[in-house]
């Protein structure tokens, strides 16, 4: 076993960590994380639900006419900063100078097609006027004038939209106004999250950005407020230190920095489970800060969502009048096949072989643990390219089959059979969650007892140019939400439309 000395207790504890935690993380760096076992690519009509028109005009009738009696939540994770977005930008700044040759030169040197199409895109950006006016009368030719623009966006005595939260940055120009992202949320939530006049919203944002949003949400509230006719309350809240993971040498002993401290890191997105699970509305909605619609695309955005959750509602009904006969000892024979059926058939829950055989109490007690779970509803989108994670049925280490959403990284690519699975996958997943974490006595769920911590991820990193092995916790939306009830529903492509680089900007769908 590790010991951990005086201090590292000490360091342990100012981080509210216990040290069995951190003892069983450096067991999970040494046995390893083991690729996960994919059954087959969930595709429509075998795990993935497609409706028809008048199928989706119902659940949102279904939604709409229930949603007055209920708390609505918006969730966002939002602590991404923007450095990856800009990734081309800095590269560009320290590979060029303008006044050592010319920009298609430059281009044509190195092949950077991202700083051509960046160029040719430029007055299409909803920070162009902005960044322009800062740098009017500077540059002696185009060339120069470039180079002096990408420097305003990036340095950090200017813009410094390197360092800013994504979520803080210009992403659509109204001609009066250029909107981010954080605003978009907002008036998304003003269209399907809202009982009467309030909406309500959580982001998860780093802490050394909570005086950006909230000088944000004070320059916009009015304007938003009036146009949206909608009363907005915004709570945020921050990823835990007592989330965050010890780093290990590639020998697996705790890495130790130069002071000989312990090296503790972010878990990464699987931590923020703990804050979903301070949240008590009846429904929540879950998106990534990134993506958001123009207005043109706001309906059908809209649309899908209460689809989503009128689909959830409809379940949670049948799946609360089953809980309470099982509670009230209510069952005939007819009555447990049924709720199996609906286990199996709408909450694509899947038995074990024997089941049949077992007692009529442990059958009891299986059908009492399946049904009592919190449910969620996985918005997932056709795939218009190469396959990549996304929804599959998956077998575990105790021959249990569900319904997960599995990131490349945790497929076996050197296993032939489980790659021909996933280039079988048809759907990929959008981030796109609409959650049910109450009972049916309205008790919200304990949801860190969901959470399968063998779906984490083992990355390899340096620190102080020392080699190191890093645990990501499973992911919020993946490992930390493995032994939830799992539906998934096909919804339009044009719902999703994430900035992963900055050039994303440029697409039509963030064209006002």
């Amino acid at each position: 076993m590790i010991q951990l000395t005086e201090n590292d207790l000490k360091q342990i504890a100012t981080k509210s960590i216990a040290k069995e935690k951190v003892r069983n993380q450096i067991e999970i760096f040494k046995d390893g994380i083991p690729f996960v076992n994919l059954v087959n690519a969930v595709v429509v009509g075998e795990g993935i639900n497609k409706f028809t028109a008048r199928e989706k005009r119902s659940l949102i009738k279904t939604f709409d006419e229930r949603k007055d009696k209920l708390s609505l939540l918006k969730f966002v994770p939002a602590s991404g900063a923007a450095s990856r977005m800009f990734k081309a930008l800095f590269n560009f700044l320290d590979a060029y100078s303008p006044s050592k040759e010319k920009l298609t030169a430059y281009i044509e040197r190195t092949g950077d097609k991202d700083i051509l199409t960046f160029s040719k895109g430029l007055k299409r950006f909803p920070f162009y006027d902005l960044v322009q006016e800062r740098i009017k009368g500077k540059a002696s030719n185009e060339d120069e004038e470039l180079y002096l623009f990408v420097k305003e966006m990036m340095s950090e005595d200017a813009l410094n939209y390197g360092f800013y939260p994504k979520g803080l940055l210009p992403f659509h120009n109204y001609g009066d106004h250029s909107a981010t992202p954080f605003e978009e949320h907002l008036k998304e939530a003003s269209n399907y999250a809202k009982v009467g006049v309030e909406a309500n919203l959580h982001f998860t944002i780093s802490e050394q950005h909570i005086s950006m949003f909230t000088k944000e949400y004070g320059a916009i509230n009015d304007r938003l407020s009036k146009e949206t006719k909608t009363e907005f309350n915004i709570g945020y809240s921050y990823q835990k230190a007592s989330t965050d993971t010890i780093a290990v040498d590639m020998d697996n002993n705790p890495f130790r920095n130069s002071d000989g401290s312990l090296l503790f890191r972010p878990g990464g997105h699987g931590a923020l489970i703990e804050n979903l699970d301070e949240e008590e509305a009846d429904i929540i909605f879950i998106k990534n800060i990134d993506n958001v619609v123009i207005p043109k695309d706001q309906e059908e955005l809209s649309k899908s969502k209460k689809v989503l959750a009128g689909l959830l509602l409809k379940v949670q009904e049948k799946a609360f009048k089953f809980a309470r006969k099982i509670d009230a000892d209510d069952l005939t024979a007819d009555v447990m096949i049924e709720i199996r059926e609906f286990l199996e058939n709408e909450l694509n829950v899947r038995f074990v072989d024997k089941y049949s055989s077992f007692s009529i109490g442990d059958q009891i007690e299986i059908l009492k643990d399946k049904i009592n779970r919190p449910i969620r509803i996985c918005g997932m989108v056709k795939n218009e390219g190469e396959p990549g994670g996304g929804p599959f049925w998956i077998r575990n280490a105790h021959n249990h089959v569900s319904l997960q959403i599995i990131e490349s990284a945790q497929i076996d690519m050197s296993n032939e059979k489980q790659v021909d699975i996933l280039n079988n996958s048809t759907h990929f997943n959008p981030v796109d969650l609409v959650c049910g974490v109450k009972n049916y006595k309205g008790e919200k769920f304990n949801l860190l007892n969901f959470v399968d911590p063998k779906q984490g991820f083992i990355t390899e990193k340096t620190q102080e140019g020392r080699a190191l092995k890093a645990l990501e916790l499973p992911g919020l939306w993946n490992g930390a939400m493995a032994f939830w009830n799992t539906i998934f529903v096909e919804v339009p492509l044009s719902t999703f439309n994430p900035v992963k680089t900055v050039n994303d900007l440029l697409k039509p769908t963030h064209q006002v």
